[in-house]
């Protein structure tokens, strides 16, 4: 039986395919790939920072409306995490790498953390309605370096995301109304 010697070209392809591991084929330039992996990662760090803010007071939650309030929170914080893996997906779809690690995410996020000791609920949502509503800002943001690199896959995804975040603030604003109040 004879054996296969591989070719120094062979041996030099094999190589560059491994040191290239995860550039992912596509048809967007370089600088196409980096911007939108930069907003894409940016929004990918927001999401899980804007997850553990509504998780931390969804466990923090208390007072009269708590259940009402308790149930809300938790079903944001599942819409919020089911975005994760289509963003770090669409990322490297694009041919990008994503978000490795907690400390990835601290470095890039934009939503402040809040770490107090107590927080009352009416605080609460009026801090997670500010945060939601500056994210759907930042999704709009990230829309418009997609559609500057013509990739519509992404914008796609993008505009479904701004539709839920502008739905969690108008919930978070209703909720958070005073009675007999205006609201605007």
């Amino acid at each position: 039986m004879k054996k296969n010697k591989l070719t120094t070209k062979q041996v030099q392809k094999l190589e560059r395919r491994r040191s290239a591991a995860l550039a992912t084929p596509t048809d967007l330039d370089t600088a196409a790939t980096k911007d939108i992996e930069g907003a894409m990662n940016a929004i990918l760090a927001d999401v899980f920072a804007l997850y553990m803010k509504t998780k931390n007071f969804h466990w923090h939650m208390s007072g009269p409306n708590f259940r009402d309030y308790h149930l809300l929170l938790d079903e944001q914080a599942d819409q919020l995490f089911a975005m994760t893996d289509p963003i770090a997906e669409r990322v490297r779809k694009v041919g990008g790498t994503t978000l490795r690690s907690i400390g990835q995410i601290s470095r890039q996020q934009r939503v402040a953390d809040n770490e107090a000791e107590y927080v009352e609920a009416s605080d609460m949502l009026a801090e997670l309605r500010e945060d939601n509503k500056t994210f759907a800002a930042r999704l709009r943001e990230a829309h418009n370096v997609c559609d500057e690199h013509r990739d519509m896959a992404t914008a796609s995804l993008i505009e479904v995301w701004i539709d839920e975040t502008e739905r969690r603030t108008w919930f978070l604003f209703e909720t958070g109304r005073r009675a007999g109040s205006a609201g605007h």
